[in-house]
C-alpha cells in the first residue's frame, strides 16, 4: 500500500487544526482539494479517519492511531529536506524567473543587474518564452515566479503585479505631436502598425479603437513590439503599445503619450505555483522589481 506526502500533510494539517479550510490554506489548496485527498487515503486504507460534522471535524479512534504513528516519520522527513535545504542555500542560491522575450530582453536585464548590487549572492535564472510556455512551467513547478498578461489557469497562483496604460508612438519630426496625452478619436484617419491578435494587449487595443468609432488604416500587422517601434521610427505610420515598452523607445527617434478619454490600462500579473510556498528570495526579487519598474515608470509620467 503507498501513500503520498501530499496525503499525509493534508491528514496532518486537517487533525492539527479540525478543519478542511485551514488546512488548505497551509497547502495553499482549495478545501474541496484537501478533501479529495483525504477521501483517496481513507479509501486505500479501508476506513474513516475523520468525522465531520457541519460545525467540527474530529479524529476516529483509527485516525488517531495513524496520526501517532505517522507524526514521528514526517517530522524526520520535515528536518532532513530543511537541512539539506540550507547546505544547498550555502553553496549557491537562485530563483526562475520567467517572462516573454521582449520583457526579458529590455526590461529584466537592467533590473537584475541592480538587484546584483544589493544581493550579489542570489542568482536570477531568467527564462524567456510565450505566455502560455511561461504558465505551463509554473504550474509544473519548473520557474517560481511568471510575469505578464496572464489569464487564470488551474494549479497557479494569480497576483497583480503592476499596471501599466497604452500610449501611442509617432516619429518623432512634428513638434505638435509631442504632447503629454492624446485622445483616441485623434487617431481618426491615422495609418497604424499593429501586432498579431495573438497578443493580450493587442486584442485590447482593437476593441477600444472600435468603441472609440476610430477608422484607421492598418499598413503593417508584425510579430514583435522592436520591430512596430521601429516601424514607427522609419515613419511608416504610427503605433499603439503598452507603457511597459518605454525602455525600447528611448533609444529611438519616436515621441510617446498616454492615451486618454479613457485612459485604458493593462494589468500585469505575478504567477507561481499555487501548491507551493513561494521562496523568501522570490518574494524579495518581485518586491524590488515593482520598485524597479515603478521608479522608471513615475520619472517618464506613465504609471
Amino acid at each position: 500500500m503507498e501513500f503520498t506526502s501530499r496525503q499525509l500533510r493534508a491528514f496532518h494539517f486537517v487533525a492539527q487544526h479540525q478543519s478542511f479550510a485551514r488546512a488548505a490554506e497551509k497547502l495553499f489548496m482549495t478545501p474541496s482539494g484537501v478533501s479529495v485527498l483525504i477521501r483517496e487515503l481513507e479509501r486505500q486504507l479501508g476506513f474513516r479517519l475523520f468525522d465531520r460534522t457541519t460545525r467540527q471535524v474530529e479524529l476516529t479512534a483509527y485516525g488517531s492511531n495513524l496520526l501517532a504513528v505517522t507524526q514521528p516519520s514526517l517530522s524526520a522527513l520535515d528536518a532532513a529536506m530543511s537541512s539539506i535545504e540550507q547546505a544547498a542555500k550555502g553553496r549557491t542560491r537562485s530563483i526562475s524567473v520567467g517572462t516573454t522575450p521582449w520583457l526579458a530582453a529590455n526590461v529584466l536585464p537592467p533590473a537584475i543587474r541592480e538587484f546584483r548590487e544589493h544581493r550579489p549572492d542570489l542568482r536570477i535564472r531568467l527564462f524567456d518564452g510565450n505566455l502560455s510556455t511561461v504558465a505551463r512551467r509554473v504550474a509544473a513547478g519548473k520557474l517560481e515566479l511568471g510575469l505578464g498578461l496572464f489569464e487564470r489557469m488551474p494549479g497557479v497562483r494569480r497576483a497583480p503585479f503592476f499596471r501599466f496604460s497604452l500610449m501611442v508612438i509617432r516619429p518623432d519630426k512634428n513638434a505638435a505631436f509631442n504632447r503629454v496625452s492624446t485622445r483616441w478619436t485623434a487617431l481618426n484617419g491615422q495609418t497604424l502598425i499593429s501586432l498579431t491578435s495573438n497578443y493580450p494587449h493587442q486584442q485590447l487595443i482593437d476593441k477600444q479603437l472600435e468603441k472609440s468609432g476610430v477608422v484607421w488604416n492598418r499598413r503593417q500587422t508584425v510579430n514583435l513590439l522592436d520591430t512596430q517601434i521601429g516601424l514607427v521610427e522609419a515613419d511608416e505610420g504610427i503605433a499603439i503599445i503598452p507603457s511597459f515598452g518605454l525602455p525600447a523607445c528611448r533609444n529611438r527617434k519616436v515621441t510617446m503619450s498616454e492615451l486618454v478619454d479613457p485612459i485604458v490600462t493593462l494589468e500585469f500579473y505575478e504567477i507561481s505555483h499555487r501548491g507551493r510556498k513561494l521562496p523568501e528570495e522570490a518574494k524579495e526579487f518581485s518586491a524590488f522589481l515593482k520598485r524597479y519598474i515603478a521608479r522608471w515608470a513615475g520619472e517618464a509620467g506613465i504609471l
